[in-house]
């Protein structure tokens, strides 16, 4: 039988690597300072290109965080954090355990982007970088009362909060919100009626449930709530999905989205109105998706708010908007 380096493979040949974790050894100051640490790597040990790197980080590292709504109500959400730095040609890596630690001497606070900023400066001094970004997205909730009925439920809303600092001092902040409505087309309603009218056939037009990603910029010192944004986007498309809902509510939503037929075109330019005319807001972009019930593949459309070096239209992850 042949020895083996891990495992025993007979009574006579035992492992040639004894194996064993010492729960009582308590690391001191002095083992820790005897620690290899490869950032201090010879820039020599760099494989491949020596070149700087845009973005390197952590992603999907979660943890509870507060925050505060419109009514100054604190809550407390379980949230996902991507953190990320530049890195310069000559150093090997950051330490991204220092990207979290960061986080953590300042998890009491509430998440505004003020906060963030002091997260980004704490984390580029520990790591020594010049560019660094950072993304907190959790999911909102926010009471949804019913059409007609006194009913009332919890709308839960995708969104994120980013801030930007360049190494030129700029900080810039950013919100990423999700909104669900529903799509009627004004084709297949025209269409329907015209069935109806000439040859007294019954159909129903075709409506689908679609997503809306809005991207904005606040103005520097403006504060803008997530309320705001839903209400934004609530004023500009009016048929947002619904929580609770009893008979006078479907009949309702019904007659709502016959109020408001739209393809995506409109969506778009309903929601651009919208947000263009909020003086907070100085840049942002709009994706819509209406997931086709009469395709086999979605329509889409992507808007802009057109500022000079700000957001492009150039938003291709429509997969992302699947709802």
């Amino acid at each position: 039988m042949k020895p083996m380096y891990l495992h025993q493979s007979s009574a006579d040949h035992p492992p040639r690597i004894k194996r064993s974790y010492d729960a009582t050894f308590r690391s001191t100051k002095a083992h820790r300072a005897s620690l290899p640490d490869l950032m201090h790597a010879s820039v020599a040990m760099i494989p491949g290109a020596r070149v700087p790197i845009q973005q390197v980080g952590i992603h999907n590292f979660r943890l509870p965080l507060k925050f505060r709504t419109k009514a100054g109500k604190i809550i407390t959400l379980e949230s996902s954090v991507t953190g990320t730095v530049s890195l310069e040609a000559e150093l090997k890596g950051i330490n991204m355990s220092r990207i979290m630690r960061s986080f953590y001497d300042h998890q009491r606070g509430v998440v505004t982007g003020e906060w963030i900023g002091q997260i980004l400066k704490s984390y580029l001094r520990r790591v020594e970088s010049k560019d660094a970004r950072l993304k907190v997205k959790f999911s909102y909730p926010m009471l949804q009362p019913s059409l007609r009925s006194d009913l009332e439920g919890w709308q839960f809303y995708d969104v994120a909060f980013e801030g930007v600092m360049t190494r030129d001092g700029r900080f810039r902040r950013f919100m990423h919100f999700d909104f669900v409505y529903s799509s009627a087309c004004p084709c297949s309603a025209e269409l329907t009626e015209h069935a109806r009218d000439t040859r007294g056939a019954y159909g129903v037009p075709h409506s689908q449930r679609s997503k809306a990603r809005i991207v904005l910029e606040a103005a520097e010192g403006k504060k803008i709530w997530i309320e705001e944004v839903q209400s934004h986007c609530l004023n500009a498309l009016k048929t947002e999905t619904q929580v609770m809902v009893k008979r006078e509510d479907e009949q309702a939503f019904a007659e709502l989205n016959g109020a408001h037929l739209k393809f995506v075109e409109d969506a778009a330019r309903l929601l651009f109105k919208e947000f263009d005319g909020d003086k907070r807001i100085v840049d942002f972009r709009i994706a819509c998706s209406h997931l086709e019930s009469l395709h086999s593949h979605d329509a889409v459309s992507v808007i802009c708010k057109g500022v000079k070096g700000g957001f492009a239209a150039d938003f291709m992850d429509f997969g992302s908007l699947l709802c």
